[in-house]
């Protein structure tokens, strides 16, 4: 009895070790940082604590957002990531430029398709092009009219160089047949200040952005550059119906890790991500932003890369877009 007792406690000390270790490899067992290569405030920023947010009350884990601000198109914070651990504590959550601005700058030190685990896509939105409501055009067809009449007068911005909206305006100049010059800000802050003032005259910009300038009076909207007009502007036409060809540009945002991610973070990741941007209460939220959740896994969200890579890189050949 002593001895089968004994083997008893034998049995369950060796045992342990491998409980312990078991229990130091559970992902997550720590706060997973969400890094966003901007400044608070903006609209990454505010899709990344949604994110957040959402993520802690579903999982019962602790993600919190980690601002690290820093060079065009926020190639800092995703150069940090690149860089760190590939454990599932360290993820990128950023927007659509984030594959435009390596297109447009030989300097960027990642590689957005190989050097990244591609997690899931998280959301999208299409942008609002405004102008100011002194010019008397009401459509993107009279606008382009005026500014063939006297371009001279007329100048056009991007609150981010190589953005959705930079390369919207582009992709309209062209279309036009118009070479107005952009003015590039550090931010729509900015930006909007100046259209406001009637220093530029068009701008797309995120909706959220814009949309409460436009209600105030202060701006005209022209148009949005989705395919079908956006609940948050019904009475604002496609660019389609106002006079130009066809047209989709959005405003996406999706979630990276370093490559190689470890195979027990990725499974974890993609299933709460799914749970989350798949839920009625993401979504809801999502609504303030002017967004619509856009879940992607990650085989989608590495394929839809590559593909947006593709159709970004003929835009930037095509406009002469590089860095200044």
């Amino acid at each position: 009895m002593m001895k089968r007792f004994g083997s008893t406690l034998l049995a369950l000390s060796m045992a342990l070790p491998a409980a312990g270790v078991a229990m130091a490899d559970e992902y997550p067992s720590r706060p997973v940082a969400i890094v966003v290569p901007y400044p608070p405030g903006g609209a990454v920023d505010g899709v990344a604590r949604v994110l957040a947010a959402e993520l802690s009350a579903k999982t019962g884990k602790t993600f919190v957002v980690d601002n690290r601000a820093g060079g065009a198109g926020g190639v800092v914070g995703s150069s940090e990531v690149v860089k760190s651990a590939a454990d599932g504590y360290t993820l990128l959550l950023n927007a659509s430029i984030h594959v435009v601005t390596p297109l447009i700058n030989t300097n960027v030190p990642f590689d957005v398709v190989n050097d990244f685990t591609h997690i899931s896509g998280i959301a999208a939105g299409p942008l609002l092009i405004s102008t100011n409501p002194s010019v008397k055009a009401n459509t993107l067809k009279e606008f382009f009219a005026e500014v063939k009449a006297d371009p001279d007068a007329f100048n056009f911005a991007t609150s981010g160089y190589g953005s959705a909206g930079h390369l919207t305006v582009e992709v309209l100049k062209a279309q036009a047949g118009v070479d107005t010059e952009v003015v590039t800000y550090k931010g729509a802050g900015p930006a909007l200040t100046d259209m406001i003032g009637g220093q530029v005259q068009l701008i797309a910009d995120p909706i959220l952005s814009s949309l409460p300038h436009v209600k105030a009076g202060r701006l005209k909207a022209l148009a949005v550059t989705s395919l079908t007009r956006s609940p948050l502007a019904p009475d604002v036409p496609t660019i389609a119906e106002s006079g130009m060809a066809p047209l989709e540009m959005l405003s996406w945002y999706g979630v990276w890790a370093p490559k190689d991610l470890d195979p027990k973070a990725l499974d974890f990741l993609s299933k709460a991500m799914e749970q989350v941007v798949t839920s009625g209460e993401f979504k809801d939220k999502l609504t303030v932003f002017g967004f619509e959740p856009m879940y992607k896994n990650s085989a989608d969200l590495k394929t839809f890369v590559v593909d947006e890579t593709k159709r970004y890189d003929e835009i930037v050949k095509a406009a002469g877009i590089k860095v200044e």
